[in-house]
């Protein structure tokens, strides 16, 4: 990389930033990822991983960035949320920032704290309080898009292992929409959308009755939205 290169580079623009809301799930609980902040006006306050832009950057390579920088989670395919311009949000200057969202699967990353994060861990969305600035609002914002996703789309399945059950299915449901789910209806209404391949297999080393594993089919779900096939939970 040229001097001149790494000198353009560490030009940041200090009017436009980048969060990231990634959710995850652990043990049937709708995580979010969150960073402590080793120094600066927010030390030691935890937030959701972001930073300023370069110059000469795109604000999706930025986001990307930062994620790996301050997390080590890499190669994540992020959407943006909205831009967040509250003349308020930042207390020593006006300051707009850029949401992104993403669903990854926690056991397929290893976190690891660094640039300006001191620490970085998954915290129950339930649970979640305290965050700089409007962050709690950036991370509502980034429920509310999951949550009409995930009745649009099939996107839930990002968060479960290749192998699940009917159960783990609905209360990954469950987490997302904030509401429990009657049973029967789920099971008949999932199974006759023809999108999940039964296995010949059942659960192991559990200590209820075994339950039947399936597995999402996306040539299935492709096939049929070519065909005009409507998802819709």
């Amino acid at each position: 990389m040229s001097t001149d290169h790494q000198e353009s580079k560490a030009v940041i623009l200090d009017s436009i930033t980048i969060d990231c809301v990634i959710f995850g799930l652990n043990e049937g609980s709708l995580e979010v990822l969150l960073v402590q902040h080793a120094d600066g006006l927010n030390k030691n306050k935890w937030a959701l991983p972001g930073g300023w832009i370069y110059e000469n950057e795109s604000i999706d390579a930025a986001a990307n960035r930062l994620l790996l920088e301050l997390t080590g989670i890499e190669d994540v395919y992020l959407e943006q949320l909205k831009a967040f311009g509250d003349p308020q949000r930042f207390p020593l200057s006006r300051v707009i920032t850029i949401g992104y969202y993403a669903l990854i699967k926690e056991e397929d990353y290893d976190l690891t704290p660094g640039f300006t994060a001191v620490n970085v861990a998954w915290f129950k969305v339930s649970e979640v309080e305290n965050l700089i600035f409007d962050h709690s609002q950036i991370l509502e914002t980034g429920l509310k898009r999951l949550r009409r996703r995930i009745r649009q789309e099939p996107i839930g399945f990002n968060l479960l292992p290749q192998k699940f059950t009917l159960l783990q299915l609905m209360h990954l449901y469950e987490q997302i929409l904030g509401k429990e789910m009657d049973k029967p209806n789920f099971r008949r209404k999932i199974l006759k959308m023809n999108l999940l391949t039964p296995l010949n297999e059942k659960e192991k080393d559990v200590s209820h009755r075994a339950a039947k594993l399936y597995q999402f089919n996306p040539d299935t779900y492709q096939s049929l939205i070519e065909k005009g096939f409507n998802f819709e939970f």
